[in-house]
């Protein structure tokens, strides 16, 4: 049996699985993330109900991956103020299971390319679009590795000829979750994005800043497919806008041909980072090849 710890910036799950069905989540908890102390007792009581032979975990972040640092398994420079600095990874030693150890980003990346929208890639980069903006990148079928975690969606990205919004983000004027995200969304248009109909202006912008990403990714990265999920992007009627204007961007530099196999919605949706943090699981456990 294997167990994954999805921890989002407003609820956290455990899930458990058999390691020869990711997929099928056999029991599940779904608490609101709060105080950690009590977030974290919650955590220690599900597994012991349910061993597992190892866990995935995927938190938000921006979170310490750096082995070598004494801060490694630390939950950082987070705006969860309650959060910041908690050894999350010291924490859950107690559960005596293998841990892989990761963002709630790159666990949903990973799970794409299992199981979800990537499937049959080597590369692949996932993004998802919601409350903030974040993603992960897939190199050969691995996570790719470095000292920090990426943070793609606080790349710069030129300004929309005409828009002068401010952003929201705190920290960059001109980054992409500070122009997109869904809280940039509200106060463009002083409402929510499943508020808005397709028609609104808003989304032409959105999808614009999007594409432009999209075109930096696959300059930086080379991926065979890109992977758009989160809660914005259940607005369906922004991938053909993507689509048109990424032909434009790119402007013939790189094939566009086949574009709506390019750039494609999440298939997992908000179920990318449990079953990515089971596949992470089964990987601890040495069964690779079985999990692509």
């Amino acid at each position: 049996m294997i167990g994954a710890i999805e921890a989002g910036g407003t609820k956290i799950i455990c899930g458990i699985a058999e390691e020869n069905n990711v997929t099928e989540i056999i029991a599940e908890q779904i608490v609101k993330t709060g105080d950690p102390v009590n977030n974290i007792e919650q955590i220690i009581r599900f597994f012991p109900e349910h061993p597992v032979d190892a866990i995935g975990v995927g938190s938000f972040g921006p979170i310490d991956v750096d082995r070598d640092s004494k801060t490694y398994g630390y939950i950082t420079n987070t705006p969860k103020t309650a959060w910041k600095n908690v050894d999350f990874l010291e924490a859950l030693k107690d559960l005596e299971s293998p841990i892989y150890w990761t963002t709630d980003v790159n666990a949903a990346a990973f799970g794409e390319m299992c199981y979800g929208a990537a499937r049959r890639t080597n590369n692949s980069v996932y993004l998802t679009v919601g409350t903030g903006v974040g993603g992960g990148v897939i190199l050969n079928k691995e996570l790719l590795p470095g000292k920090k975690h990426l943070e793609i969606g606080h790349i710069s990205v030129a300004r929309k000829k005409g828009d002068h919004f401010k952003g929201v983000c705190p920290y960059h004027e001109n980054c992409l979750e500070g122009l997109i995200s869904g809280p940039a969304i509200y106060q463009r248009s002083g409402k929510n994005g499943e508020e808005l109909n397709q028609e609104a202006s808003v989304w032409d912008t959105v999808a614009y800043y999007l594409t432009e990403s999209c075109v930096n990714y696959a300059l930086s990265f080379a991926p065979e497919r890109i992977v758009l999920g989160g809660g914005v992007m259940h607005q369906k009627h922004l991938f053909p806008l993507i689509h048109k204007y990424y032909a434009q961007l790119m402007n013939e530099y790189l094939p566009t041909k086949d574009i709506e196999q390019f750039i494609v919605p999440s298939k997992l949706n908000n179920r990318a980072g449990m079953i990515g943090g089971l596949a992470l699981a089964k990987k601890i456990l040495g069964d690779r090849k079985s999990v692509v």
